[in-house]
């Protein structure tokens, strides 16, 4: 229950992409500097010739719009934040104090001082990667915010920070994937920490409440107690 929340996560990161992309598939071929072109092109017809859904339907908004990058890292950095906290879990379960999964030596690496601990390399760097992608649309926000109509060259800030971004989340992708297909569960300490701390106290107030018709008021009291 616990992984297929994550599994929620990214498929709804994976319909934010599809709906993204479908926002950008339009062609600019025509838009020329910012008024269109006197030369009688099919717009219609290079788009769809480009794999193209259709042709921009302003030739202004064509050169001078970067929204489309903008909503792509949108979409990059809650992806991003969400490797992140399964990151951060997996350093958790990891850890001497939890032991609640084992990672390989794929996705691990041995202390330069403790002879006897793994530190889970993978999981923190992925976990660092949204800070370098979500700077890259704060970057690319700022840039667009000022800009008048049409084509600035401002606009060329556009590539890079685009281009890191994706490159971090494609490798952060398949680190996470290889991690979960790695990582192996410790069942003892899983089922210790599961019968600890009362973890069935809920169950035995909302017993009292249909057993006994107690206002959940005075069963959470006496269940605490």
């Amino acid at each position: 229950h616990h992984m297929l929340a994550y599994l929620e996560m990214f498929a709804r990161d994976r319909s934010r992409f599809a709906d993204a992309r479908a926002r950008m598939n339009e062609s600019p071929l025509g838009a020329a500097a910012l008024a269109g072109t006197p030369y009688p092109i099919d717009r219609d017809m290079t788009a769809d010739a480009l794999g193209f859904d259709r042709p921009m339907a302003n030739s202004l908004d064509a050169v001078s719009a970067r929204d489309f990058a903008i909503e792509a890292l949108g979409a990059a950095t809650i992806c991003a934040t969400h490797l992140s906290r399964l990151s951060e879990e997996i350093v958790i379960w990891t850890s001497a104090q939890f032991g609640f999964i084992a990672l390989s030596d794929k996705f691990t690496t041995g202390s330069s001082i403790m002879p006897q601990k793994r530190n889970p390399d993978a999981a923190e760097l992925i976990r660092a990667k949204v800070g370098r992608i979500m700077g890259a649309m704060t970057a690319l926000t700022i840039v667009m915010k000022g800009l008048p109509l049409a084509y600035s060259k401002d606009m060329q800030e556009d590539k890079e920070p685009v281009f890191d971004a994706f490159e971090a989340l494609d490798l952060a992708l398949t680190a996470m994937a290889g991690m979960v297909a790695d990582m192996k569960p410790n069942k003892d300490r899983l089922a210790a920490a599961a019968g600890a701390a009362y973890s069935t106290a809920t169950d035995l107030a909302d017993w009292l409440v249909r057993s006994l018709n107690m206002p959940f008021r005075d069963a959470h009291h006496v269940t605490g107690t």
